[in-house]
């Protein structure tokens, strides 16, 4: 019996190795994209020396010459515009953390109303939803400015509130408070509740994965983060120190003066932002409450707890996993749609920075770069923060 020997397979050639492919596909793509950038960026160069525009960022350190109506820093027109561009970010950081928290709290409420079995809350919550998310923000921003605020009493004929607080079309007048230097203390009881809170609600969550028993960690965090710096407040007042006082604001003949202002824009951006957000959220939430199998609200409601300990126990918890992907969405909507200020003149980053500085600068390149990789960073960020939460929250399998 004759035997044919076996050869060994002939290599494959180099041309015809995927992997080889691959990296020869993926080198030529990234010189292409080498190739542009520097084409752009050399030819940007070239017409910036043609219009004898300088470039850099050293526009920076100049002077801005111009005011800004609302600023958390102390800023002057003889700040700097690196100064004007920090006003402008710490504006759009405290409208968006803001309305983030707002939002959230109000699609939560709508999107469990739309499911509620009275037949009033739900169509109520049902015509909000649908009405607020197929308007344009923008419309929605301008209403609230113009045809709300702007509408309300100049400030000779301010409303009062009572306890020092009035409102008119230039904003709400609140008392201002006045922090003495010796109110570290206050400050240092309210650092050391929220840690408390913060450890206690660590120990109950471990506590009740181990026993099955609750804790009252609701109630436990707000006497740590209200009731001991009450009592610290309280315990300085009987020392005769007062840490924290109040400057109320004054009526006079035609304005107000004294207290804390807040800024029709600030209001109109805020407002607009939340409701119109809080729409998408509702949907949202309604969406994770509805994911969640009825047997569970069956169980609950077997083992004899009420429709309200079991949304709060039961539905609400497995539903977080559907809900926070997109919920991370609608906050970077929230942040990114908040540049929109500059339709009411509210000063937020793209008001001040690309708006004043660019014009007054000519660094239209700069300016660019510099908004587009702070609202990068911006999403980055609460996309890393959220997704975190989302890993926690996230069914493990055993």
């Amino acid at each position: 019996m004759s035997t044919i020997a076996s050869r060994p397979p002939a290599k494959a050639s180099l041309v015809n190795d995927p992997k080889v492919r691959g990296i020869v596909y993926q080198v030529v793509l990234v010189a292409v994209l080498v190739a542009l950038v520097w084409a752009a960026a050399t030819n940007a160069i070239d017409n910036l020396r043609a219009a004898k525009i300088a470039s850099g960022f050293g526009f920076l350190e100049s002077t801005s010459g111009f005011d800004i109506g609302q600023t958390l820093i102390p800023y002057s027109a003889t700040s700097t515009y690196g100064r004007a561009f920090l006003v402008g970010l710490l504006n759009t950081l405290l409208v968006a953390a803001i309305g983030i928290v707002l939002a959230t709290f109000l699609g939560f409420v709508v999107g469990v109303a739309r499911l509620s079995s009275n037949w009033i809350v739900a169509r109520v919550a049902t015509v909000y939803v649908e009405l607020i998310r197929n308007l344009p923000l923008l419309l929605q921003l301008l209403f609230w400015y113009i045809a709300v605020l702007r509408a309300l009493p100049e400030p000779r004929a301010s409303l009062n509130a009572g306890i020092g607080v009035f409102l008119n079309n230039r904003g709400l007048y609140m008392p201002r408070p006045i922090v003495a230097p010796d109110s570290w203390l206050l400050m240092a009881s309210l650092a050391i509740g929220v840690v408390a809170a913060i450890a206690y609600s660590v120990h109950a969550r471990r506590k009740q994965a181990a026993t099955g028993e609750q804790s009252p960690t609701g109630r436990a965090a707000l006497g740590f983060v209200v009731g001991l710096p009450l009592l610290v407040w309280l315990l300085l007042a009987l020392l005769g120190t007062n840490p924290i006082s109040f400057e109320l604001p004054q009526q006079t003949r035609f304005n107000l003066n004294g207290g804390l202002q807040v800024f029709p824009e600030f209001v109109a951006l805020t407002l607009g932002l939340t409701i119109y957000t809080a729409a998408f959220i509702a949907e949202i939430v309604r969406a994770g409450i509805l994911a969640v199998s009825r047997g569970q609200t069956e169980a609950a409601n077997a083992l004899g707890l009420r429709s309200g300990p079991t949304l709060k126990l039961v539905v609400i918890p497995q539903a977080m996993r559907v809900i926070i992907p997109p919920l991370t969405s609608q906050y970077l909507n929230l942040t990114k749609n908040s540049s929109l200020a500059v339709v009411i003149g509210y000063p937020d980053l793209v008001q001040v920075f690309m708006g004043t500085v660019l014009n007054q600068t000519g660094q239209a390149i700069e300016c660019v770069a510099i908004t587009m990789a702070v609202y990068l960073t911006i999403s980055i960020v609460t996309a890393t923060v959220m997704n975190d939460y989302n890993r926690r929250k996230a069914l493990v399998e055993r």
